[in-house]
């Protein structure tokens, strides 16, 4: 369980304007500070539906919430919305979606995961560990163009040559497998300006990709938009300009929903939760 407030829990809320009978999706359930929250204002006609692919996290649901047959859980990514809503007759019925983006907390805090570089850990940063290829196994065959593309669109870092030819360079030598060896590589190669550690831009880069985190995204506020009920609402929290802007777009582009609130994260949120100083919630209705 995340010792922390979840990230802009009072204006989600709010931004999904919980009715006691309605249906509601927890689309990134984490350790479930926002789905109890839900749950707490819905009635006993009420229903959430939890989302996650971090098995660990569908673990931790259904232990918390055994007893309350209002909520279920599926392990899976929230880009299996619409496939989920017509398998249980639910498109278009769904009264309001909650999508709070990127690492969870505990996915932070475990040096088993991989995520961070502030404890030493395999280089893995996958969301969901029974799927997919390691951050190190991408490593060791790429070359440095992949690399580099992957370091400057999902991190926007400059240096992304640079350091794309370190990791080339290095892996001759000896197999980069942990946290901490990626990070003292990046580090030699772009050495620390301010506080912000060098290897804070690749290693959101590298996890973005090996989670395909903006596909998922894309498809993810799609689906939200065709499952929910005409004027339900989609709330999305997000923490970098590169998901937020894919977010900002959507809502005011797609011809199904309009854009009803945004919220910044100001010092009050980051002092409940140090993860809310760069938080974006957005809010949308779905037209009638």
């Amino acid at each position: 369980m995340s010792a922390h407030r979840p990230v802009l829990l009072d204006e989600a809320l709010a931004g999904l304007a919980v009715r006691a009978d309605g249906r509601y999706v927890d689309a990134t359930f984490g350790r479930g500070g926002h789905a109890q929250a839900i749950l707490d204002a819905l009635g006993p006609a009420g229903a959430l539906q939890g989302f996650d692919q971090d098995p660990d996290a569908v673990t931790a649901a259904r232990a918390r919430f055994a007893d309350d047959a209002r909520f279920a859980i599926v392990h899976r990514r929230f880009d299996g919305l619409l496939d989920w809503a017509e398998s249980e007759g639910l498109a278009g019925r769904v009264d309001g979606v909650l999508m709070d983006l990127g690492v969870s907390s505990p996915q932070l805090d475990t040096p088993e995961r991989g995520f961070s570089f502030q404890h030493d850990g395999p280089l893995d940063m996958r969301m969901d560990p029974t799927r997919g290829e390691a951050v190190s196994d991408w490593l060791a065959q790429a070359d440095a163009t992949a690399i580099a593309d992957v370091l400057y669109h999902y991190g926007e870092e400059r240096a992304s040559r640079r350091i794309a030819r370190a990791i080339v360079e290095a892996r001759v030598r000896e197999p980069i497998l942990r946290t901490h060896q990626l990070a003292n590589l990046i580090a030699k190669v772009q050495p620390r300006r301010g506080r912000i550690h060098p290897a804070t831009r690749s290693f959101q880069a590298l996890r973005i990709f090996i989670n395909e985190e903006m596909d998922v995204l894309k498809a993810g506020l799609e689906q939200a938009a065709e499952i929910l009920v005409p004027g339900g609402r989609l709330v999305v929290i997000s923490f970098h300009s590169l998901e937020d802007r894919i977010v900002k777009r959507f809502m005011r582009d797609d011809r199904r929903v309009k854009p009803v609130q945004r919220v910044l994260a100001d010092e009050r949120h980051a002092a409940d939760n140090p993860r809310a100083r760069s938080a974006v919630l957005r809010v949308a209705e779905v037209l009638p």
